[in-house]
């Protein structure tokens, strides 16, 4: 089961026409201890996922996680009202993380993280998941990669074609924080979405047009 965070805030306000008291002050403290930030805590995918809420119930997009299909091959039924799988496997390779429909353009992303504070490694991509976006490109979607660079708090989504042009150049195994700065578009964590990565999907189409 997937769990969404809200990511919403709990708004405090002032009592009015009342006298400021150890009372309310205490009030006002533990208000202020209730406010959920939008990317305390959170990981990309989460946050891309109650970005991805927002946007599907203001009618802005169609965005969602990808299953991936698994075959259970084993099941325990320690009581009659559940089960407890035991045993599965991947029927097949996953391919990217999210796709959807923006304003009449298919998109096709992967989010991913990294610790590292100078470079991300490509290894965190898989060839069938380059190969998959080389054929999405093909077919004129958009494509692209969000990337978190944790220990930073940086958010960069990157052209899809500038990560594949990196994984097939021989013998390089990463690519540097100044590169991706200067291929990507940078955003900023907020709060309605918790990730505006569609702004940046505006620019694409506009390139495009």
């Amino acid at each position: 089961m997937v769990k969404y965070p809200t990511g919403s805030l709990t708004p405090y306000a002032k009592e009015n026409n009342k006298p400021f008291s150890l009372q309310n002050k205490n009030k006002h403290k533990k208000a202020k201890s209730s406010v959920n930030f939008s990317d305390r805590g959170m990981t990309l995918e989460q946050q891309i996922n109650e970005s991805n809420k927002f946007y599907l119930i203001q009618d802005i997009a169609v965005v969602h996680k990808k299953p991936t299909p698994v075959q259970i091959v084993k099941v325990d039924y320690p009581k009659r009202s559940r089960a407890v799988i035991k045993e599965a496997y991947f029927r097949q390779a996953s391919t990217t993380d999210y796709n959807g429909v923006y304003k009449g353009f298919y998109l096709d992303f992967e989010a991913k993280e990294t610790r590292n504070k100078a470079s991300f490694p490509l290894k965190n991509f898989h060839e069938h998941q380059i190969v998959h976006l080389d054929k999405c490109l093909k077919q004129k979607g958009i494509c692209f990669t969000i990337i978190k660079f944790v220990s930073l708090n940086r958010y960069f989504v990157t052209p899809a074609s500038f990560i594949i042009n990196a994984w097939n150049q021989i013998d390089k195994s990463s690519v540097t924080l100044d590169e991706i700065i200067q291929n990507s578009y940078e955003i900023k964590s907020g709060y309605r979405p918790t990730l505006p990565y569609l702004d940046v999907v505006d620019k694409f189409i506009l390139d495009r047009n």
